[in-house]
């Protein structure tokens, strides 16, 4: 395994836990959750073209379209649930605490999926020791929360 890429999948855990400070700074800024909410998605999908952009890539096509499952185009939804919650949260628990707990819904999730190797993924068994990690995540959001 390359470290380097453990290090920028960190960063990338950073930029989440950042965004939602940010999210939840803007939501009292704009007095509207909804509206931090939709700001929050509309500046990543102006990143994302620009990505797109300085990479290349063709443009979606309707053959591209095509060969994505109905449920493969509701993940925004579940990223708009995600910040809605953020957002909502960050104010009243504090970012270390909602952070916490998102990861543990993220584990106890990918857990499901790499154990049942649901949505085409491969099949990952849910061994004690992969358990004993994601009980010592939810300890640590009791240590976080005392």
């Amino acid at each position: 395994m390359n470290f380097a890429y453990y290090l920028l999948v960190v960063g990338a855990g950073m930029s989440v836990a950042l965004q939602q400070v940010l999210n939840a700074k803007l939501r009292a800024e704009l007095d509207s959750p909804m509206w931090a909410g939709f700001v929050s998605y509309f500046v990543g999908v102006i990143a994302m073209l620009a990505a797109i952009a300085l990479t290349g890539e063709p443009p979606l096509s309707g053959a591209m379209a095509a060969r994505a499952t109905w449920s493969s185009w509701t993940g925004g939804i579940f990223g708009a649930v995600f910040i809605g919650i953020a957002i909502l949260m960050v104010p009243r628990l504090g970012a270390a605490m909602v952070l916490a707990l998102i990861v543990v819904g993220q584990m106890l999730a990918s857990l499901a999926f790499d154990h049942f190797g649901l949505l085409g993924l491969a099949q990952h068994p849910a061994t004690p020791i992969r358990l004993v990690g994601a009980a010592i995540l939810v300890l640590g959001v009791v240590l976080i929360r005392l």
